[in-house]
C-alpha cells in the first residue's frame, strides 16, 4: 500500500475536511484495472492521510526522458489510459490532472491512473473563476516545477479557471498522447503565465510526430486538441475504440470514419440497399398491374362519328365492337 499525506490546513478546516472525505468515497469506489485503487482515508492525531494501492513502475514522465516511445508501444499504453478515463466519466468522475507524472506502466505492462480527481477532491469550491486558485495548480502552489508541468496538460478552458468538464481530460489525453509520440512536451514555457499562454495559442505542432504515426491518430489527435469545446472530441470511448481498430488493423482495411459523430457504415449500407429494393418493388408491382389491366372495351370507328360506348348502338352507326386504347 502507499500513503498520501494530505497538507496541515486540512485539519484546520472542517468544512473542506468533510467535503474531502466525501469526494474521496466516491473515488474509493472506483474499480478498473488501470486505476490505481483508494481504499479509504485515514487520520493520525492532527494527520490526515490517503491509503492506497502501491504501483510498482515508472511513470511515463520517467520513461519519457529517455525518449519517444516507438508507436507500437505507445498506443497500447494510450488505449489503457482511455479505457481508464472512459470509465471515470461513466461514474461521473474527472480527473483534472491527467500528465504522464500521474500514469505508471507496471512491469507487466498493465497502465496504472494515479491520482484520479483528487485534484477537484482537494481544491476548494470558491476556485472558480480565478486561474491562479485553480485546483490543479492550488495544490503544488510552493512546488514551481510541479506547478509548470501541470500547466502544460490544461485545457485552455480549465487554465482561464472555468468550469470544466470530461472535454478537460480529452485535452489532456491528447496532450500525453502526443508527448508519448514525439518524447517532448506539446506546450512550454519558462513560467507559468508562458507555459499557459502556450497553451491557449499555439497550435499543436503535428508535423513532428513519427512519419509511422497512423493517419487515424493525427485525426484523433486533432479532434482532441481543438480549443473549441463543441469541436473538440467529447467522449474519450470514442479515442478507445479508435486505438483498439489501429491496434487490431481495422483501420488499414476500412475507409477513414468521421471521429465524433455517429458514424455506422454497416447500417447505412443496409438501410440505403433496403430503401432500394422496396422502391424497386413498388415499380415491379405498378408494372404488373399496368400489365395485367385488362384492355378497355370500347368502340373501334369505322367511320367518321361518334363513339357511343355502347355495342347496340355503336353498329348501328357503322362502328365495330372492340378494344379501345
Amino acid at each position: 500500500m502507499a500513503i498520501k499525506v494530505l497538507p496541515e490546513q486540512f485539519a484546520r478546516e472542517p468544512e473542506r475536511l468533510a467535503r474531502f472525505q466525501r469526494e474521496a468515497k466516491m473515488l474509493a469506489s472506483l474499480n478498473h484495472p488501470n486505476i490505481a485503487a483508494i481504499y479509504g482515508l485515514e487520520q493520525s492525531g492532527n494527520t490526515h492521510y490517503l491509503v492506497m494501492e502501491l504501483v510498482e513502475g515508472p511513470t511515463l514522465a520517467e520513461r519519457i526522458r529517455a525518449g519517444a516511445i516507438p508507436v507500437d508501444e505507445a498506443l497500447p499504453i494510450a488505449r489503457q489510459v482511455a479505457d481508464a478515463v472512459e470509465y471515470a466519466h461513466d461514474k461521473n468522475v474527472i480527473h483534472r490532472d491527467l500528465k504522464p507524472a500521474n500514469i505508471k506502466v507496471t512491469p507487466e505492462g498493465t497502465v496504472k491512473v494515479l491520482d484520479f480527481g483528487l485534484a477537484k477532491a482537494m481544491s476548494d469550491d470558491t476556485a472558480e473563476g480565478d486561474m491562479s486558485n485553480s485546483p490543479t495548480l492550488s495544490m503544488a502552489a510552493t512546488r514551481q516545477g510541479v506547478i509548470l508541468g501541470t500547466a502544460a496538460y490544461m485545457a485552455p478552458e480549465q487554465a482561464k479557471g472555468k468550469a470544466v468538464d470530461r472535454r478537460a481530460d480529452v485535452w489532456a489525453f491528447g496532450v500525453v498522447l502526443y508527448e508519448l509520440l514525439v518524447g517532448k512536451q506539446l506546450f512550454t514555457g519558462d513560467s507559468v503565465a508562458e507555459t499557459l499562454a502556450s497553451v491557449m495559442k499555439e497550435e499543436p505542432a503535428l508535423d513532428k510526430l513519427p512519419s509511422n504515426t497512423p493517419p487515424a491518430i493525427r485525426r484523433l489527435l486533432r479532434r482532441c486538441l481543438d480549443r473549441n469545446l463543441r469541436h473538440r472530441l467529447v467522449h474519450i470511448g470514442e479515442a478507445r475504440v479508435l486505438l483498439e481498430d489501429v491496434l487490431s488493423g481495422a483501420s488499414a482495411t476500412e475507409g477513414p470514419a468521421p471521429i465524433g459523430r455517429l458514424a455506422f457504415p454497416g447500417r447505412l449500407a443496409w438501410a440505403v440497399a433496403a430503401v432500394a429494393v422496396l422502391a424497386l418493388t413498388g415499380l415491379a408491382i405498378v408494372h404488373f398491374r399496368e400489365a395485367r389491366q385488362p384492355a378497355r372495351l370500347g368502340c373501334i370507328p369505322q367511320t367518321d362519328g361518334c363513339c357511343l360506348f355502347e355495342q347496340a348502338r355503336c353498329g348501328r352507326n357503322g362502328w365495330t365492337w372492340g378494344a379501345a386504347n
